[in-house]
């Protein structure tokens, strides 16, 4: 796979959003071995731009492990300074499966208050009910409980 190419200008967006991150991986006197590799990808995975740390003089070296890494991974190589790496890669999108036990989420109701003497037009207040919530008879807002079933209907079931 080879590298992601970026314009300038979006090299200059991830520099300018990496400012502020800590190195997630460190590449030791080892090197790039299969164990760090599989930690960068995970890494990149997880929060698609990532500072790696090298532990090495030399700057051939460095600039090695940045052009193999970003190939091997399918990664755009941002930034080399000094001993930081900074690597991007896009995120992947993930499908979102419908939950079957979601509950109601909040909603807006109206609750009409009329006047004693009828003469009058009724009054309107908006109330925000959470999902658990329940508006009672009187216009309180009250939490709704489950049903709660019978112990001796559970132990026969």
């Amino acid at each position: 796979m080879p590298a992601i190419e970026l314009t300038p200008a979006q090299r200059k967006e991830q520099r300018s959003a990496a400012h502020h991150l800590h190195p997630v991986v460190m590449i030791g006197g080892d090197g790039l071995t299969p164990a760090v590799v599989k930690e960068i990808d995970l890494a990149l995975n997880v929060h698609g731009l990532i500072k790696v740390r090298v532990f090495s003089d030399d700057r051939a070296a460095r600039e090695g492990m940045l052009a193999k890494l970003s190939h091997d991974l399918n990664a755009a190589p941002i930034q080399h300074i000094g001993k930081l790496l900074l690597l991007w890669r896009p995120p992947v999108a993930k499908e979102k499966a419908e939950r079957d036990d979601r509950m109601r989420g909040p909603r807006v109701v109206k609750i009409l208050k009329f006047s004693k003497s009828g003469n009058h037009r009724p009054q309107v207040k908006k109330i925000k009910v959470l999902g658990n919530e329940r508006i009672a008879a009187g216009g309180q807002v009250k939490r709704a409980h489950k049903r709660v079933t019978s112990v001796k209907k559970t132990q026969t079931s």
